[in-house]
Protein backbone atom coordinates (compact mmCIF):
# COMPACT_ATOMS: atom_id res chain seq x y z
CA UNK A 1 0.00 0.00 0.00
CA UNK A 2 2.95 2.28 0.83
CA UNK A 3 4.59 1.87 -2.83
CA UNK A 4 0.67 2.46 -4.37
CA UNK A 5 0.47 5.83 -2.78
CA UNK A 6 4.07 6.86 -3.46
CA UNK A 7 3.12 6.60 -7.16
CA UNK A 8 -0.98 6.79 -7.38
CA UNK A 9 -1.75 10.03 -9.42
CA UNK A 10 -4.91 10.56 -7.72
CA UNK A 11 -2.87 10.67 -4.31
CA UNK A 12 -3.04 13.69 -2.70
CA UNK A 13 0.30 15.59 -1.49
CA UNK A 14 -0.60 14.73 2.33
CA UNK A 15 -1.13 10.75 1.39
CA UNK A 16 1.72 10.65 -0.19
CA UNK A 17 3.65 12.11 2.13
CA UNK A 18 2.07 9.65 5.02
CA UNK A 19 3.37 6.97 2.67
CA UNK A 20 6.97 8.10 2.50
CA UNK A 21 7.21 8.46 5.80
CA UNK A 22 6.04 5.12 7.16
CA UNK A 23 8.34 3.42 4.05
CA UNK A 24 10.99 5.20 6.30
CA UNK A 25 9.91 3.33 9.75
CA UNK A 26 7.37 5.80 11.00
CA UNK A 27 4.29 4.02 12.35
CA UNK A 28 2.55 7.71 13.32
CA UNK A 29 1.96 10.45 11.17
CA UNK A 30 -0.14 13.37 11.37
CA UNK A 31 -0.36 17.19 10.21
CA UNK A 32 -1.18 20.46 12.27
CA UNK A 33 -1.15 24.01 11.32
CA UNK A 34 1.58 25.56 13.16
CA UNK A 35 -0.95 27.57 15.51
CA UNK A 36 -2.53 24.41 16.72
CA UNK A 37 -1.97 23.64 19.65
CA UNK A 38 -1.90 28.02 21.09
CA UNK A 39 -2.22 26.82 25.27
CA UNK A 40 1.30 25.48 24.89
CA UNK A 41 3.42 28.10 25.67
CA UNK A 42 1.09 29.57 28.87
CA UNK A 43 1.24 26.24 29.73
CA UNK A 44 4.51 25.81 29.26
CA UNK A 45 5.36 29.22 31.25
CA UNK A 46 2.97 28.29 34.42
CA UNK A 47 5.39 25.15 34.82
CA UNK A 48 8.36 27.19 34.62
CA UNK A 49 7.50 29.74 36.90
CA UNK A 50 6.63 27.03 39.37
CA UNK A 51 10.06 25.82 39.09
CA UNK A 52 9.32 21.98 38.25
CA UNK A 53 11.54 22.16 35.45
CA UNK A 54 14.26 21.60 38.06
CA UNK A 55 17.96 21.99 36.63
CA UNK A 56 17.07 21.72 33.06
CA UNK A 57 17.85 25.50 32.20
CA UNK A 58 17.68 25.26 28.79
CA UNK A 59 13.66 24.67 29.09
CA UNK A 60 13.73 28.21 30.52
CA UNK A 61 16.27 30.11 28.16
CA UNK A 62 14.04 29.42 25.53
CA UNK A 63 10.74 29.16 26.02
CA UNK A 64 9.98 31.71 23.81
CA UNK A 65 10.82 29.66 20.74
CA UNK A 66 9.61 26.28 22.72
CA UNK A 67 6.07 27.69 23.10
CA UNK A 68 5.06 27.97 19.99
CA UNK A 69 6.55 26.63 16.05
CA UNK A 70 6.40 30.38 15.01
CA UNK A 71 8.38 31.41 18.02
CA UNK A 72 11.14 29.45 16.69
CA UNK A 73 10.23 29.87 13.01
CA UNK A 74 8.34 32.69 11.89
CA UNK A 75 7.45 31.08 8.38
CA UNK A 76 6.56 28.02 9.40
CA UNK A 77 3.14 27.05 8.18
CA UNK A 78 2.88 23.20 9.24
CA UNK A 79 3.98 20.62 11.50
CA UNK A 80 4.02 17.06 10.11
CA UNK A 81 4.05 15.01 13.29
CA UNK A 82 5.97 11.55 13.18
CA UNK A 83 6.17 8.26 15.97
CA UNK A 84 8.44 5.36 15.97
CA UNK A 85 7.17 2.57 17.78
CA UNK A 86 9.80 1.13 20.38
CA UNK A 87 7.39 -1.47 22.16
CA UNK A 88 8.89 -3.72 24.55
CA UNK A 89 8.47 -7.39 23.98
CA UNK A 90 8.33 -7.75 27.89
CA UNK A 91 7.03 -6.26 30.88
CA UNK A 92 9.26 -3.56 31.67
CA UNK A 93 8.49 -3.89 35.23
CA UNK A 94 9.82 -7.67 35.64
CA UNK A 95 13.37 -6.58 36.46
CA UNK A 96 11.83 -5.02 39.87
CA UNK A 97 12.10 -8.82 41.38
CA UNK A 98 15.58 -8.71 40.68
CA UNK A 99 17.30 -5.88 43.01
CA UNK A 100 21.07 -7.22 41.83
CA UNK A 101 20.04 -6.28 37.91
CA UNK A 102 19.63 -2.48 37.12
CA UNK A 103 16.98 -1.08 35.45
CA UNK A 104 17.11 1.09 32.54
CA UNK A 105 14.08 2.55 30.41
CA UNK A 106 12.90 0.95 27.54
CA UNK A 107 13.29 3.50 25.27
CA UNK A 108 17.30 3.29 26.09
CA UNK A 109 17.61 -0.06 25.62
CA UNK A 110 18.74 0.01 21.47
CA UNK A 111 20.25 2.26 19.36
CA UNK A 112 20.45 6.11 20.15
CA UNK A 113 17.19 6.89 19.29
CA UNK A 114 17.65 10.88 18.24
CA UNK A 115 20.49 9.06 15.21
CA UNK A 116 17.85 6.80 14.20
CA UNK A 117 15.07 9.42 14.06
CA UNK A 118 16.79 12.31 13.06
CA UNK A 119 18.06 10.08 9.86
CA UNK A 120 14.02 9.08 9.25
CA UNK A 121 13.46 12.51 9.00
CA UNK A 122 15.75 13.60 6.94
CA UNK A 123 14.82 11.47 4.38
CA UNK A 124 11.15 12.50 4.47
CA UNK A 125 12.00 15.77 4.35
CA UNK A 126 13.95 15.39 1.38
CA UNK A 127 10.99 13.23 -0.44
CA UNK A 128 8.57 16.46 0.32
CA UNK A 129 11.29 18.91 -1.12
CA UNK A 130 11.73 16.76 -4.14
CA UNK A 131 7.74 16.89 -4.43
CA UNK A 132 7.43 20.78 -3.84
CA UNK A 133 10.51 21.95 -4.57
CA UNK A 134 9.44 25.95 -3.42
CA UNK A 135 9.29 24.34 0.19
CA UNK A 136 11.45 24.95 2.67
CA UNK A 137 11.94 22.65 5.96
CA UNK A 138 13.42 22.26 9.34
CA UNK A 139 13.65 18.42 11.19
CA UNK A 140 13.71 18.16 14.96
CA UNK A 141 14.13 15.69 17.87
CA UNK A 142 13.95 15.64 21.30
CA UNK A 143 16.82 18.13 21.43
CA UNK A 144 15.32 21.49 19.80
CA UNK A 145 12.87 23.99 21.52
CA UNK A 146 9.88 22.30 20.06
CA UNK A 147 6.94 21.08 22.08
CA UNK A 148 6.69 17.97 20.05
CA UNK A 149 3.81 16.33 22.29
CA UNK A 150 1.00 18.93 22.06
CA UNK A 151 1.79 19.44 18.67
CA UNK A 152 1.72 15.70 18.22
CA UNK A 153 -1.98 15.42 19.82
CA UNK A 154 -3.04 18.59 17.48
CA UNK A 155 -2.10 16.36 14.53
CA UNK A 156 -3.79 13.08 15.59
CA UNK A 157 -1.41 10.62 16.68
CA UNK A 158 -2.72 10.37 20.15
CA UNK A 159 -2.81 12.42 22.89
CA UNK A 160 -1.38 13.69 26.11
CA UNK A 161 -2.31 11.36 29.39
CA UNK A 162 -2.40 12.50 32.76
CA UNK A 163 1.10 11.30 33.03
CA UNK A 164 1.97 14.33 30.31
CA UNK A 165 3.40 11.71 27.69
CA UNK A 166 1.75 10.48 24.62
CA UNK A 167 -0.87 8.00 24.48
CA UNK A 168 -1.69 6.52 21.15
CA UNK A 169 -4.41 4.21 20.46
CA UNK A 170 -2.52 2.02 18.42
CA UNK A 171 1.04 2.09 19.87
CA UNK A 172 -0.02 2.69 23.59
CA UNK A 173 2.68 4.93 25.41
CA UNK A 174 6.13 4.02 23.16
CA UNK A 175 6.82 6.54 20.63
CA UNK A 176 9.32 8.20 20.05
CA UNK A 177 8.26 11.77 18.14
CA UNK A 178 9.86 13.41 15.26
CA UNK A 179 8.54 16.62 13.62
CA UNK A 180 9.25 18.32 10.34
CA UNK A 181 8.27 22.33 10.03
CA UNK A 182 7.65 23.37 6.43
CA UNK A 183 6.41 26.25 4.67
CA UNK A 184 4.07 24.36 2.71
CA UNK A 185 0.29 24.88 4.04
CA UNK A 186 -0.68 20.90 4.46
CA UNK A 187 -4.18 20.16 4.79
CA UNK A 188 -4.17 19.05 8.84
CA UNK A 189 -5.67 15.78 10.27
CA UNK A 190 -8.15 15.51 13.17
CA UNK A 191 -6.67 16.26 16.22
CA UNK A 192 -6.51 13.21 18.74
CA UNK A 193 -8.74 12.99 21.93
CA UNK A 194 -8.35 12.06 25.27
CA UNK A 195 -9.34 8.52 26.21
CA UNK A 196 -7.52 8.87 29.71
CA UNK A 197 -11.77 8.82 30.98
CA UNK A 198 -11.33 7.61 34.83
CA UNK A 199 -8.32 5.92 35.12
CA UNK A 200 -5.72 6.65 37.34
CA UNK A 201 -3.28 4.13 36.94
CA UNK A 202 -0.05 6.39 35.97
CA UNK A 203 -0.19 8.76 38.78
CA UNK A 204 -1.33 5.66 41.42
CA UNK A 205 1.85 3.87 39.85
CA UNK A 206 4.74 6.57 40.27
CA UNK A 207 7.30 5.51 43.30
CA UNK A 208 7.86 9.21 43.97
CA UNK A 209 4.58 11.22 43.79
CA UNK A 210 5.90 13.32 40.86
CA UNK A 211 2.37 14.44 39.50
CA UNK A 212 0.77 17.23 41.51
CA UNK A 213 -2.30 16.50 39.90
CA UNK A 214 -3.44 14.76 36.21
CA UNK A 215 -1.45 15.65 33.26
CA UNK A 216 0.98 17.78 35.34
CA UNK A 217 4.89 16.80 36.06
CA UNK A 218 7.10 18.00 38.59
CA UNK A 219 10.10 16.86 37.23
CA UNK A 220 12.62 17.38 40.49
CA UNK A 221 10.85 14.29 41.84
CA UNK A 222 10.50 11.82 38.55
CA UNK A 223 12.83 9.31 38.06
CA UNK A 224 13.49 9.81 34.71
CA UNK A 225 14.95 13.52 35.65
CA UNK A 226 16.94 12.32 38.79
CA UNK A 227 19.03 9.78 37.14
CA UNK A 228 19.37 11.48 33.32
CA UNK A 229 19.37 15.18 33.95
CA UNK A 230 20.23 15.85 37.83
CA UNK A 231 23.72 16.42 38.30
CA UNK A 232 24.33 16.54 42.19
CA UNK A 233 23.42 14.40 44.65
CA UNK A 234 20.27 12.20 44.57
CA UNK A 235 17.97 13.58 46.74
CA UNK A 236 17.81 11.21 50.16
CA UNK A 237 14.00 11.22 50.38
CA UNK A 238 14.02 9.72 46.71
CA UNK A 239 16.40 7.02 47.08
CA UNK A 240 15.08 4.33 48.03
CA UNK A 241 12.03 4.76 46.11
CA UNK A 242 14.50 4.56 42.97
CA UNK A 243 14.84 0.98 44.29
CA UNK A 244 17.03 -0.81 41.24
CA UNK A 245 16.63 1.89 38.46
CA UNK A 246 19.77 3.40 37.32
CA UNK A 247 18.52 5.28 34.02
CA UNK A 248 14.93 6.36 33.50
CA UNK A 249 11.27 4.85 35.08
CA UNK A 250 8.90 3.36 33.06
CA UNK A 251 6.29 2.69 35.63
CA UNK A 252 3.74 5.26 34.88
CA UNK A 253 3.95 4.28 31.13
CA UNK A 254 3.83 0.44 31.80
CA UNK A 255 0.93 0.28 33.50
CA UNK A 256 -1.32 2.08 30.70
CA UNK A 257 -3.78 0.12 29.96
CA UNK A 258 -4.02 1.27 26.35
CA UNK A 259 -0.81 -0.68 26.08
CA UNK A 260 -2.39 -3.67 25.35
CA UNK A 261 -3.36 -2.53 21.92
CA UNK A 262 0.37 -1.81 21.25
CA UNK A 263 1.62 -3.56 18.00
CA UNK A 264 4.80 -5.19 19.02
CA UNK A 265 5.73 -6.00 15.20
CA UNK A 266 5.57 -2.20 14.20
CA UNK A 267 8.83 -1.72 16.31
CA UNK A 268 11.53 -0.18 14.83
CA UNK A 269 14.34 -3.17 14.72
CA UNK A 270 16.85 -0.19 16.11
CA UNK A 271 15.18 0.02 19.34
CA UNK A 272 15.37 -3.77 19.54
CA UNK A 273 17.40 -4.15 23.09
CA UNK A 274 21.37 -5.10 23.56
CA UNK A 275 21.51 -7.63 25.66
CA UNK A 276 23.95 -6.01 27.59
CA UNK A 277 21.87 -3.11 28.36
CA UNK A 278 18.62 -5.39 28.55
CA UNK A 279 19.42 -6.15 32.45
CA UNK A 280 23.25 -4.92 33.51
CA UNK A 281 24.39 -6.72 36.84
CA UNK A 282 25.16 -3.64 39.19
CA UNK A 283 28.23 -5.02 40.23
CA UNK A 284 29.67 -4.52 36.63
CA UNK A 285 27.99 -0.69 36.54
CA UNK A 286 29.69 -0.32 39.86
CA UNK A 287 33.14 -1.19 38.31
CA UNK A 288 32.86 1.53 35.54
CA UNK A 289 35.92 3.61 34.87
CA UNK A 290 35.66 6.68 31.73
CA UNK A 291 36.76 4.60 29.72
CA UNK A 292 34.48 1.68 29.82
CA UNK A 293 31.18 3.52 30.32
CA UNK A 294 32.18 4.83 26.72
CA UNK A 295 32.77 1.51 25.50
CA UNK A 296 29.94 0.11 26.89
CA UNK A 297 27.27 2.85 26.14
CA UNK A 298 28.31 3.58 22.38
CA UNK A 299 25.62 4.12 20.44
CA UNK A 300 23.04 3.90 22.98
CA UNK A 301 21.52 7.66 24.51
CA UNK A 302 22.71 6.75 27.99
CA UNK A 303 26.15 7.84 27.24
CA UNK A 304 25.13 11.83 27.68
CA UNK A 305 25.15 11.25 31.05
CA UNK A 306 28.62 10.68 31.48
CA UNK A 307 30.13 7.74 33.83
CA UNK A 308 29.94 9.02 37.14
CA UNK A 309 25.97 9.91 36.93
CA UNK A 310 25.70 6.06 35.99
CA UNK A 311 28.19 5.23 38.67
CA UNK A 312 26.00 7.23 41.38
CA UNK A 313 22.53 5.05 40.58
CA UNK A 314 24.03 2.01 40.04
CA UNK A 315 25.20 2.76 44.12
CA UNK A 316 22.18 3.86 45.25
CA UNK A 317 20.83 0.49 43.94
CA UNK A 318 23.06 -1.33 45.30
CA UNK A 319 22.40 0.22 48.74
CA UNK A 320 18.88 -0.85 47.57
CA UNK A 321 19.36 -4.03 46.78
CA UNK A 322 20.35 -5.52 50.43
CA UNK A 323 22.71 -7.59 49.00
CA UNK A 324 26.39 -7.20 51.35
CA UNK A 325 28.41 -8.53 48.13
CA UNK A 326 28.04 -5.09 46.61
CA UNK A 327 29.97 -4.24 50.06
CA UNK A 328 33.67 -4.01 48.78
CA UNK A 329 32.86 -2.19 45.45
CA UNK A 330 30.91 0.05 47.05
CA UNK A 331 33.53 0.78 49.79
CA UNK A 332 36.13 1.29 46.85
CA UNK A 333 34.07 3.89 45.49
CA UNK A 334 34.39 5.71 48.93
CA UNK A 335 37.67 7.54 47.59
CA UNK A 336 36.52 7.92 43.92
CA UNK A 337 37.52 11.23 42.12
CA UNK A 338 33.44 12.23 41.91
CA UNK A 339 32.09 13.43 45.21
CA UNK A 340 28.69 12.82 43.94
CA UNK A 341 29.74 9.33 43.55
CA UNK A 342 32.05 8.49 47.20
CA UNK A 343 28.54 10.37 48.52
CA UNK A 344 26.41 7.87 46.70
CA UNK A 345 28.41 4.74 47.86
CA UNK A 346 28.68 5.93 51.60
CA UNK A 347 25.27 6.16 51.63
CA UNK A 348 24.83 3.11 49.76
CA UNK A 349 26.87 1.09 52.63
CA UNK A 350 24.94 2.93 55.29
CA UNK A 351 21.69 1.03 53.90
CA UNK A 352 23.75 -2.20 53.56
CA UNK A 353 24.58 -2.18 57.17
CA UNK A 354 21.42 -1.23 58.51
Amino acid sequence: MVAEALSSPDATIEQRLEAAARAHGFVAFGIAHADAAPQTAARLNQWLAEGRHGEMIWMESRAGQRGSPRGLWPEVKSVIALGMSYAPDTDPLALAEHPGRGRISVYAQGADYHDVVKKALKHVARWLVGEASDAQVKVFVDTAPVMEKPLAAAAGLGWQGKHTNMVSRDHGSWLFLGAIYTTLDLAPSAPGRDRCGSCTACQDACPTQAFPAPYRLDARRCISYLTIEHAGPIPAEFRRAMGNRIYGCDDCLAVCPWNKFADRAARHRAFLPRAELAAPSLGDLLALDDAAFRQVFAGSPIKRIGRNRMVRNAAIAAGNSGDVRFAPMLERLKSDESAVVAEAAAWALAELAS
